[in-house]
């Protein structure tokens, strides 16, 4: 029987997943390196889609205080996002505080209890300022290796309506395709009504497209076109 990559892929979500790097990695607090390691491996904890970066006890360079044996939660979602926080641990081990000088990270350091990963631990992005690969300034989360972005462009017919309004009409869409995701489409500006639409507080970064920031109909009526 022939075997589906994408569902092998996604039927291993349950399991404690790891695999390393091969490229420098680098976690900055108040402009001072905290982490620097070459030995940096990326660690999913059962359940999650976006992994974190481990790298050996011995590349953090300030304390790791307060340990506390942690237990997996029993209740969680199927699926963990970077919505759900790092201090949601679904394997055992021990959380750790980073005490990088005046600021204390609290939570920020969690070594598994797995064998296999026996002197690593592994960091809350959102604990440190800012995190680099060589020299590259990474936004959002860790890069996966598994994961291929292509964004073709096509003559495809879209077209977006809430009701009777047109909101978008294109024959020159690109289309974005992710692994594990369904495609998208974007749209360029010119073939968007922005006269019905503004702009909200809504702003989310992605380790792929940067900062991004949302538009919304207008309240109340929609003119038609």
């Amino acid at each position: 029987m022939a075997l589906s990559l994408e569902q092998a892929s996604l039927a291993q979500l349950s399991q404690l997943r790891w695999t390393p790097m091969y490229r420098r990695v680098r976690a900055f607090v108040d402009g001072r390196v905290i982490v620097d390691s070459t030995n940096a491996i990326q660690v999913w904890e059962p359940h999650r889609v976006v992994g974190s970066y481990a790298v050996p006890a011995a590349d953090v360079a300030v304390p790791l205080d307060h340990p506390t044996p942690v237990s997996p939660v029993d209740d969680h979602p199927p699926i963990l996002t970077p919505e759900h926080p790092f201090s949601m641990h679904t394997a055992a081990g021990s959380s750790c505080d980073v005490s990088a000088g005046p600021r204390v990270l609290a939570g920020a350091a969690f070594r598994p209890d797995d064998p296999d990963l026996a002197g690593y631990v592994l960091l809350d992005w959102n604990a440190f300022d800012e995190w680099r690969e060589e020299e590259q300034i990474v936004m959002g989360h860790p890069h996966d290796p598994f994961k291929r972005i292509d964004c073709l462009p096509t003559s495809r017919h879209v077209a977006v309506r809430i009701g009777d309004t047109v909101l978008a009409e294109s024959d020159r869409p690109t289309l974005l395709l992710e692994t594990h995701l369904p495609p998208r489409h974007y749209i360029p500006r010119a073939d968007v009504r922005m006269d019905v639409l503004q702009r909200s507080d809504t702003v989310t970064v992605c380790a792929y497209k940067g900062q991004a920031t949302y538009w919304s109909t207008w309240p109340g009526p929609t003119p038609t076109r």
